[in-house]
């Protein structure tokens, strides 16, 4: 019995873990675009793909359904979610609340642990990699750092609802921004590269300056899209 209970332990690991990979590999695919929105999603030809059944795909397909990169479809299957510029603004003013909170309760309770030099040393270094992935105008680069940066710093505030919900917010933003900003030539020197400037900002506990930064952020991530949405309107 015991040896039983032990295999079903092993499976259930296995196929959680199965069900995991394959949500963060199409997940992957839609940030990037090689899964466009509105494309139909089709199980079989995942499981097929990935050389498993179709159950953790499904099931990896249902998990992003709940973060809402994914629609679920009565009797039709999956196909990918179809952001709006306006879905982008409110993303945006999303994003800025929680970064707010996040502030707050940093300043009111971790003042110490989270702008000491250790706890900021690995924010940083993801700083760092985005900001020269943002002048470089390197798309792919830049959004891997950039997630994890805000991730970690969203982790900084030790609650993981809040880390959570700034990573699907900040997700969608990209899945939404990503195929106008591939449609551009020249990316070099037209993305935001504040993120050290944001760390440097945190460290001395400087709020208004931080709020400042991801102010400037915003109006920039808002002027940048709204430009190229109007320029593809217009082609």
């Amino acid at each position: 019995m015991p040896a039983s209970g032990s295999a079903h332990r092993s499976s259930a690991v296995t196929r959680d873990t199965l069900r995991q990979q394959i949500a963060d590999a199409l997940r992957d695919e839609v940030l990037a675009g090689r899964l466009p929105a509105g494309q139909h999603v089709a199980v079989k030809e995942i499981a097929d793909q990935y050389g498993v059944s179709a159950t953790p795909v499904r099931e990896a397909l249902v998990d992003l359904s709940a973060q809402g990169l994914i629609d679920l479809e009565h009797h039709r299957g999956f196909q990918v979610h179809r952001f709006s510029t306006d879905d982008f603004r409110d993303m945006v003013e999303a994003r800025t609340l929680i970064v707010d909170g996040i502030f707050r309760r940093a300043a009111q309770r971790f003042p110490d642990a989270v702008t000491s030099p250790s706890a900021l040393r690995s924010v940083r270094r993801r700083a760092e990699e985005a900001v020269r992935a943002a002048r470089a105008g390197d798309l792919d680069i830049l959004i891997g750092h950039d997630l994890r940066f805000w991730r970690e710093l969203g982790c900084l505030v030790s609650n993981r609802y809040i880390s959570d919900m700034l990573d699907r917010v900040r997700v969608q933003s990209w899945v939404f921004a990503v195929p106008y900003l591939r449609d551009e030539e020249v990316l070099r020197g037209r993305l935001w590269c504040g993120h050290s400037a944001l760390v440097d900002a945190i460290a001395h506990r400087d709020g208004p300056a931080a709020q400042r930064i991801v102010a400037e952020y915003n109006d920039h991530s808002l002027a940048l899209l709204d430009g190229l949405v109007t320029g593809q309107g217009q082609q």
